[in-house]
C-alpha cells in the first residue's frame, strides 16, 4: 500500500474531525458572549439560564475539540519528517503562537471562567469570557497565518534546502490569507447559529418547559444564523479574484493551468499533467456554494420567527432542524477544495507532497492510520453523545454556575414540559 496515499487519507481524516470542533467552538463562544453580555445588563434570569446551559454545550465541545487537536498535532513529526524540516523555521513560528495563546492563555481563562461563579464580581466574570472568545478567534488567526504560507509561500529564503523566514509581517500580509479567516470565522458563526437555532427548534417541539429561553435562543440562533451566511459568501467569492493568479493550477483559467503546470514540470520533472489537482476537486466547491444558497432561506424566516403561531406550526422548526447538519458539510467541502486543490503539493510551488512524507512502510503508515482514526471517532462520537444528554436535560439543571450551597435537584423536583 502506498504510505503518501494513506498519509494524505489519515491527516485528510483527523483534520476534517477536529474541524468540526473548531467550527461550534467558535460559534458558540460568540453567542455566549452574548447572552452572558445581556444578562450583565439586563440581570434577567433568562440569559442566566441560557449562559448556563450553552456554557456546559461549549465546554463539553471544547474539552474534546482540545484533545483532538493534540491528537493531530502528533502527525507532524510521525507522517510529514519531511514537510516539518523544510518549513519547521518558518510554520512553527506562528503554530507556537497558536499553542501559547490556545492551550495556555485560553485555558486558563476558560478555567477561571468555569470556576469564578458566584465567586467572581460579575463584571470581572464577564470579562473572562470576553478573553476566552478573543484568544479563540486569535487561535484560528494564528492557524489560517500557517495555512495560508502552505497556499502561497512568502516572506522566506531558502538555504541548504530548507525554508527560512526572513519577514515575519509578510505572512500577516499574505493574500491568501485575509479573506480566508474572515471565510472560516463566518462559517463558524453560521454553524453555531444553526446548531442553536436546530436544538432550540427541537426543544420548541417537543413543548420544553422553559419555552421563554429557547424561544429566544431561537431568535438568536437564527439572527446569527443570517448574517454568518451572508458573511461567509461575501467572503468565499471575495477569494475567487486572487486565486487564479496565486494558485493558477488550481483555479485559473486552462490556459494559465497548463502554463503553470508546463513551468512546474520544468522545474521539477515529469509531465504537465502531474502538476493538476483531481478532476472532482470543482465538486466539492459546487456543494459549498449551493448549501450556503440554500441556507440563505434563514433571512425570510427571522420576522416570522418573532411572532408565537410561526413558531406553533413546528414547520419551520423542522426545517431549521434539517438545516443544522449542512454548516458542516459545506465546512468540510470547502476545507478540501483549499487543500486538495493545491496538490500535488504541500507547500505550493516549493514542496511536492511526495518529498514531505515520512519514508515508512505502508504497514506502518495504515497501523497509524487505523489507530488516530479509530481514536478521534472515538471522540466525536463521545461529544455527540455528551452534547445529546446536555440537550435533552434543557435548562432544568445544568452543573455550570450552580451555587456551592444549592442541593442537587431531585428528578421530582424538575419542571415537566408544558404546552406552550
Amino acid at each position: 500500500m502506498d504510505p503518501l496515499l494513506v498519509a494524505r487519507l489519515q491527516f485528510a481524516t483527523t483534520t476534517s474531525i477536529h474541524f468540526l470542533f473548531v467550527l461550534v467552538t467558535l460559534g458558540l463562544v460568540t453567542l455566549l458572549v452574548y447572552l452572558q453580555t445581556a444578562w450583565f445588563l439586563t440581570r434577567k434570569p433568562v440569559y442566566e439560564r441560557l449562559t448556563r446551559f450553552w456554557g456546559t454545550f461549549y465546554l463539553v465541545n471544547y474539552a474534546l475539540g482540545i484533545t483532538t487537536g493534540i491528537v493531530m498535532e502528533f502527525q507532524f513529526g510521525l507522517n510529514w519528517s519531511g514537510l516539518s524540516r523544510y518549513v519547521g523555521n518558518v510554520f512553527g513560528a506562528p503554530l507556537a503562537i497558536e499553542t501559547l495563546v490556545a492551550f495556555f492563555l485560553e485555558s486558563t481563562l476558560l478555567g477561571m471562567w468555569i470556576f469564578g461563579w458566584h465567586r467572581l464580581r460579575r463584571g470581572a466574570h464577564l470579562a473572562l469570557l470576553y478573553g476566552v472568545a478573543i484568544t479563540a478567534y486569535a487561535s484560528a488567526f494564528w492557524i489560517l497565518v500557517a495555512n495560508s504560507w502552505l497556499q502561497h509561500p512568502v516572506g522566506y529564503r531558502q538555504e541548504g534546502g530548507v525554508a527560512h523566514l526572513t519577514d515575519f509581517g509578510a505572512l500577516l500580509t499574505n493574500p491568501a490569507f485575509g479573506n480566508a479567516f474572515g471565510h472560516v470565522v463566518s462559517a463558524a458563526l453560521t454553524t453555531g447559529g444553526f446548531l442553536v437555532a436546530g436544538i432550540s427548534s427541537w426543544q420548541l417541539i417537543r413543548r420544553t418547559a422553559d419555552y421563554e429561553a429557547f424561544r429566544r435562543s431561537l431568535r438568536i440562533g437564527v439572527v446569527t444564523a443570517s448574517l454568518g451566511v451572508t458573511l461567509v459568501m461575501g467572503f468565499g467569492f471575495a477569494q475567487f479574484g486572487y486565486l487564479g493568479e496565486i494558485q493558477p493550477t488550481k483555479f485559473g483559467d486552462d490556459e494559465d493551468k497548463a502554463a503553470a503546470a508546463a513551468d512546474f514540470a520544468a522545474r521539477f520533472g515529469g509531465s504537465p499533467a502531474d502538476y493538476l489537482p483531481p478532476s472532482w476537486i470543482g465538486g466539492p466547491l459546487g456543494f459549498m456554494i449551493l448549501i450556503a444558497f440554500t441556507l440563505m432561506w434563514v433571512w425570510f424566516f427571522i420576522p416570522f420567527f418573532y411572532r408565537d403561531w410561526i413558531i406553533r406550526l413546528k414547520l419551520p422548526l423542522v426545517l431549521l432542524m434539517i438545516a443544522t447538519p449542512l454548516p458542516f458539510v459545506a465546512a468540510i467541502s470547502g476545507w478540501l477544495f483549499r487543500e486538495v486543490g493545491r496538490q500535488p503539493w504541500v507547500v505550493y510551488g516549493l514542496l511536492p507532497t511526495e518529498a514531505a512524507v515520512t519514508r515508512t512502510s505502508g504497514a506502518v503508515m495504515l497501523t497509524s492510520y487505523i489507530g488516530f482514526t479509530v481514536l478521534l471517532l472515538g471522540l466525536a462520537v463521545a461529544d455527540w453523545v455528551l452534547l445529546a444528554r446536555v440537550a435533552h436535560r434543557g435548562t432544568a439543571d445544568p452543573a455550570l454556575g450552580r451555587r456551592p450551597d444549592e442541593p442537587l435537584p431531585r428528578p421530582a423536583d424538575r419542571p415537566e414540559p408544558v404546552l406552550a
